[in-house]
This record gives structure tokens, sequence and C-alpha cells, in this order.
């Protein structure tokens, strides 16, 4: 009786390995940050934000085409595989994943490590948010990517420590943000470096 339930739980272990080492082949590259599977299924890298591209009622923002290049170099008609975390799906039920490719490179962490993008926290932990972090310092010390020959106005900015997402002083979320939670930032570079996200409603168009 131990040795059948010994066998069955090796075979459920197995069963599990082979679903998590699933691997799909990349279709399609949509920009910096979201692809498209063999299967349809449409994918947003977890814990990072490239710059978009441009659409039909909006112009690209600096560096989205890069980024979607890049992206597209890395990933397209590639096999990878998908490991998730606690946020299963976007707004746009967009799958959410961290995205390898066969060598083990961790694609969301190669492109904020090249410049191509930033970290962005989501609603919980992530269990690479410290490292994709540190990436991305590296990433701006070293001035590589959308962080080259970087120049901005003079600004002040909200930051909610809470959320990791930062506000111009005149944005009516930030202004909600309480004490406890408040940080501030004196430029866009030093709260990006602390692992902070732009408001989508208050983020200045001009930073280059």
């Amino acid at each position: 009786m131990k040795k059948i339930a010994l066998s069955i739980f090796v075979l459920l272990a197995l069963i599990g390995q082979s679903f998590a080492e699933q691997w799909f082949t990349v279709k399609w590259v949509d920009d910096g940050d979201t692809i498209v599977l063999e299967n349809k299924e449409k994918i947003r890298y977890l814990g990072m934000n490239t710059p978009e591209i441009a659409h039909p009622d909006k112009s690209a923002e600096h560096y989205g085409p890069e980024a979607a290049q890049f992206n597209k170099k890395l990933v397209l008609s590639k096999k990878v595989r998908l490991e998730f975390d606690t946020e299963k799906q976007d707004q746009y039920g967009r799958t959410l994943a961290y995205v390898f490719l066969e060598d083990g490179t961790m694609v969301n962490s190669k492109l904020v490590e090249e410049g191509y993008a930033h970290v962005l926290t989501g609603k919980s932990k992530g269990r690479y948010d410290l490292i994709l972090l540190k990436k991305q310092q590296a990433a701006m010390d070293a001035g590589k990517g959308m962080w080259k020959n970087w120049k901005e106005k003079a600004g002040s900015y909200i930051g909610n420590s809470r959320s990791k997402r930062f506000h111009t002083e005149d944005c009516a979320l930030g202004q909600r943000t309480g004490m406890k939670n408040r940080a501030a930032f004196s430029s866009l570079w030093n709260a990006f470096y602390e692992g902070f996200a732009p408001c989508k409603k208050c983020m200045p168009s001009e930073r280059h």
C-alpha cells in the first residue's frame, strides 16, 4: 500500500513538473512587454514596463520602438516557458507571467538590464521585484538604453510607497496619498531609481 501511495506521489510530482516546464512558441510580438503565443494567448510581462509604441491616436514614447524591436529579437519564433506569480491577469485580460527562454534567460529581466524597460511593481509583491530593481539601478548607473543621456526639467514628485507609483504635485491621486505612505522626489530619475513607476495620468511628456 505504501509503494502504491509513493508511486502516486511520484507520478503527481512528475505531472506537476511537466506542466511547469511546458514550452510555447512565440507567434507575435505586440510591443516591448506583450507577446502572443502559438495558442493565441496574450502574455504581458510581469514586474516591468516598456515605453509605448505608436498607436493611431497616440505617438510613440521615447524608446518604445527600440524596446519592441529588442523584444522581437529576443523571443519571436522562440520557445518560451512561463512562470506565474500571485497576480494572474491584468485589467485587459492578458496573462501575467515571467517569460524564460530555453537558455534560462528571463526576458523580463533582460529588458530591464539593457535599459529597455523600467520596473513596475504589481498590486502584490512579486518574487523577482528586488532582482529587477537591482538590474534597473545597474542599467541607470551604466547609462544603458532609455537611461542614456538622461535630461529632465526640474520638478517635484509625490511617491506612494504602498503602490510604488509617483505623481506630479498637481495630480489628484498624488495629493490623496497619506503621509504614512508618502515619499518626496526632486526628480524623475530619483523616483525611478528607488523602484517607483509613473502614474499614467500625470507622467510628464518631456523627459529627454
